[in-house]
């Protein structure tokens, strides 16, 4: 169990996507150890849950406060703990926890929605709330923060890398230029910017805003997303999971499915399960929209590593 409990939370509004996948892809059974390193509002655990019974034992961890306190809500029973992390630091925590290697391991990489719907962090361009995009508020500099400082060179690389935009350093001249009119620091400042640039990269009658690709790059700067997926599959996954444990991973940009794609390809280590990413059906992604960009990837950790 775990305190999160004890903060009240807004009912949640995301759903899991792959849900069916995951659990087949984890090939989960009755005492198993399954540690959900983005266990978000628990759609994915809860699930789990009932696979493993009561003789099996969950960890969920997450970055974001707020998030554990709808798992906290949403997962019933004595045989879970939760905790205020992130999953690159997963051999410390079972080390911290006293538990021991995990027998599966589930990472969904997407934002929630719930943290969408979150204006105090400015997750959404709709939004007036501050430009934060931290999963942890409490930990290092915010979205706006970081802007206000950075120089041109360095944010055309973030643009570059973290958006692909072709357009990259006409894009941060424009956002170096607005922020000695008037501070960049709500999301919807953020994303007037980047409209009124024209320089963003938009798609003939694509659905996506303008400032889509930019948000994005600013949220895995604040976060070190990359580092963190980089980091967990080239390290400390092998001293969390056990020899023949299974990792699944759900990634939504070619970004992180890159590592995860790279990293699984390391035939002494792992044996593929999904040569292919699986996506979600077409009734999944007419009832979610989210998972029509959802990639999951399944592998087993050998036993020779």
């Amino acid at each position: 169990m775990s305190d999160f409990a004890d903060t009240p939370q807004p009912r949640p509004v995301h759903q899991a996507v792959l849900v069916r996948e995951v659990l087949d892809g984890l090939a989960l059974e009755p005492g198993l150890f399954v540690v959900d390193g983005t266990v978000g509002a628990g759609g994915h655990s809860r699930k789990i849950l009932e696979r493993i019974g009561e003789q099996g034992f969950l960890l969920g961890v997450d970055r974001d406060p707020m998030m554990l306190g709808h798992a906290s809500q949403a997962l019933q029973g004595p045989n879970h703990r939760l905790v205020l992390d992130t999953y690159a630091h997963l051999d410390s925590i079972l080390t911290r926890e006293t538990l021991p290697q995990a027998d599966r391991i589930l990472l969904d990489l997407g934002l929630s929605s719930d943290q969408l719907a979150d204006r105090a962090r400015g997750f959404s361009f709709h939004s007036d709330g501050p430009l934060d995009l931290r999963f942890n508020p409490t930990e290092g500099q915010s979205a706006a923060e970081w802007l206000a400082e950075v120089d041109e060179p360095t944010l055309i690389q973030v643009l570059t890398e973290y958006a692909e935009e072709p357009r990259a350093a006409a894009l941060a001249r424009s956002l170096i230029k607005a922020r000695r009119d008037a501070p960049i620091d709500t999301a919807s400042r953020l994303a007037e910017v980047v409209s009124d640039s024209g320089q963003a990269r938009l798609a003939k009658d694509s659905p996506k805003h303008p400032a889509t690709r930019v948000f994005q790059a600013l949220r895995i700067v604040v976060n070190a997303e990359l580092t963190q997926v980089e980091t967990f599959v080239r390290d400390v996954v092998h001293r969390a999971l056990k020899p023949g444990g299974r990792l699944a991973i759900i990634t939504f940009h070619s970004l992180e499915d890159r590592i995860v794609k790279q990293a699984f390809r390391e035939n002494e280590l792992w044996q593929q399960l999904t040569p292919k990413p699986v996506v979600a059906s077409t009734a999944e992604q007419r009832l979610n929209p989210r998972a029509r960009t959802a990639l999951l990837r399944v592998a087993i950790r050998k036993s020779a590593t």
